[in-house]
């Protein structure tokens, strides 16, 4: 990010993400009352800003129709199967959102770097990746690649306020502190990953995360032009009044024991 481009503020944010929520209910309507399924894949080097754009979708979205797929490291069974099998049962149903924070994208990246597979496995990953997509999307699932950038600068930045902060600290791994000195390699593996498995019917799109919060904007504002018109009449939900008074909820004197009140702290 330059020096005088100035980063967006909280204010300006908020007001323009405000509309988009409500688009992205308005989408997660038509998904359910059409029947689609949505998959949205987030990949970028670490500390891009995934968490915080996948927080922006999902918090305004039904969970029981919008899952956030976050898969740890391979267990001993998993590295014993179909590379992209441990990744199948988290495809969306009819209805339903699915965003993976990183994805079978691991191993064009992590784990091509870190040297956690062999080149053939890699290769054939490469060659393999297309097909298995193109199987997803002439099933008719909805899918979207999204690689977010971010310069080495800012990236160093981002690291060193993790480390400051206890609350962030947790987000830094010993695999984080290793590649952090292999930038110029997770970038030739990441062009190699562009022209591999970048196609017509599952491209990649590339977003500027140096501003995480001009990133989140424009981000989803792809996502929601690049999906059909989403407009679902909303149900009318109709509240009937209530008779008589308000009461409070109270409980047998015998139970209290049991169960008890944690106390105000502000009432001592």
């Amino acid at each position: 990010m330059g020096k005088n481009q100035e980063r967006l503020s909280r204010k300006a944010y908020e007001a323009a993400l405000e509309p988009m929520r409500l688009e992205l209910v308005q989408m997660s309507r038509w998904l359910a009352h059409h029947h689609k399924r949505l998959l949205v894949i987030f990949e970028g080097r670490d500390t891009a800003g995934k968490s915080g754009v996948i927080r922006a979708i999902s918090d305004v979205l039904d969970p029981r129709r919008c899952q956030v797929v976050a898969l740890g490291k391979p267990s001993e069974q998993e590295r014993g199967q179909w590379y992209f099998q441990r990744y199948v049962p988290h495809l969306p149903a009819a209805g339903n959102v699915v965003l993976f924070d990183r994805s079978w994208y691991n191993r064009a990246g992590v784990e091509k770097v870190m040297g956690f597979c062999t080149d053939a496995e890699y290769r054939r990953f490469l060659h393999d990746a297309p097909t298995f997509e193109r199987m997803l999307v002439n099933d008719g699932v909805l899918l979207f690649k999204y690689w977010l950038c971010v310069d080495q600068a800012e990236q160093e930045a981002r690291f060193a306020e993790r480390l400051a902060d206890p609350l962030k600290r947790w987000k830094l791994s010993p695999v984080d502190v290793v590649a952090r000195t292999q930038y110029a390699e997770y970038g030739r593996a990441r062009n190699a990953m562009l022209k591999a498995t970048h196609t017509a019917y599952a491209p990649w799109t590339l977003v500027d995360f140096n501003d995480q919060r001009a990133g989140r904007l424009t981000l989803i504002r792809h996502l929601l032009d690049h999906l059909p018109d989403q407009h679902v009449p909303e149900q009318t939900i109709d509240m009937p009044p209530l008779h008589g008074k308000l009461g409070r909820e109270s409980y047998p004197a015998a139970h209290r024991p049991l169960a008890p009140f944690v106390p105000d702290p502000a009432a001592g």
